[in-house]
């Protein structure tokens, strides 16, 4: 088995609490009717959540993503992605706790087309 796929595969046993948390409101076509994946491989990145209908990723980020040498990976890292046509929309993980009615009112907006 790809290493890459075993490691998505890990990631989905071993979820965060704010990944849960998120998780719960995207599954089952629960926003809106969008079709989520969680921990889905692109390319040889594993996103935290994608649509892949509408080519919209988002990635949860804790404080190790505060760092320069993380900053830098995770810029050519979206970089790529945009690349490949996705939109990559960051939370930080006190997002999804504090406010995560805003959260998802800024995903149902990467979906809604722009008025004419």
């Amino acid at each position: 088995m790809d290493s890459k796929l075993y490691h998505a595969r890990k990631l989905r046993l071993n979820t965060t609490d704010v990944e849960k948390i998120l998780w719960y409101n995207l599954r089952s076509r629960r926003l809106s009717g969008y079709k989520f994946r969680r921990q889905h491989l692109i390319g040889k990145y594993i996103v935290d959540f994608v649509c892949l209908e509408e080519k919209l990723i988002i990635e949860l980020d804790g404080g190790q993503h505060n760092k320069d040498s993380t900053k830098q990976k995770d810029d050519a890292r979206t970089k790529w992605l945009i690349t490949e046509g996705y939109c990559v929309l960051r939370f930080w993980n006190n997002e999804i706790l504090q406010n995560l009615d805003g959260v998802l009112y800024k995903i149902l907006n990467e979906f809604t087309p722009p008025s004419s």
